[in-house]
This record gives C-alpha cells, structure tokens and sequence, in this order.
C-alpha cells in the first residue's frame, strides 16, 4: 500500500510523493522534483551555503492567498560528499520550512 506524504500551505498542494520517494536530511523531507506542482515555487533572492551539502537555491511559495517567502529550497548540484553521507543523490530535491508549509 501506497502512503503518500504532501506539502501543502493554507489548502494548496504543493507537493505530494510516495513515502519511500522522499529523503530525509537533518530532519527535512525532500520531495522529488517531479512531485511539486507548477507555478507554486518562485525564486527567491536569498543566498545560503551549507557547509557540508553546498550552495542552496531559495523559493518563495505562492498560494491563492498570500507568498511565503524564502519558504522551500533546494541544492541544484550538492557535494558529491553530501550525496555519499546521505545515500541518495537529492539533487534537485525541495525541502519546505515546517514554519510556514505543513508536511503530511
């Protein structure tokens, strides 16, 4: 059986992946890029290196009613390091801030 895990903010879906298609980082589920939906991750201005994984991307997330900025990210080419630690290559991968998106 199939248990799917979704991102949503005030009702909209943003994101939705089996269980076993998501990886978990430092606490954080990544989605799989073919799980968001379109329109719903803006680019967002703010830099972030981390020093294990690398250069981060930023998204803000737009919903029917309000933006959520700097609210999902991403590493567009993580340290092949961080991929041998984790075990699995996230490249591309989103991560929401569970502050502003709830992951269910």
């Amino acid at each position: 059986m199939r248990t799917d895990i979704k991102a949503t903010a005030d009702g909209t879906l943003l994101a939705e992946a089996a269980a076993d298609e998501i990886v978990v980082i430092e606490g954080n589920r990544y989605f799989p890029p073919a799980s968001l939906l379109i329109g719903v991750l803006h680019p967002s201005a703010k830099p972030y290196v981390c020093p294990w994984k690398g250069r981060a991307e930023y998204f803000d997330v737009t919903t029917p009613s309000r933006v959520l900025s700097d609210a999902a990210w991403t590493y567009p080419s993580p340290k092949h390091s961080a991929i041998e630690q984790v075990g699995h290559d996230f490249t591309g991968y989103i991560a929401f801030d569970t502050h502003q998106i709830d992951i269910d």
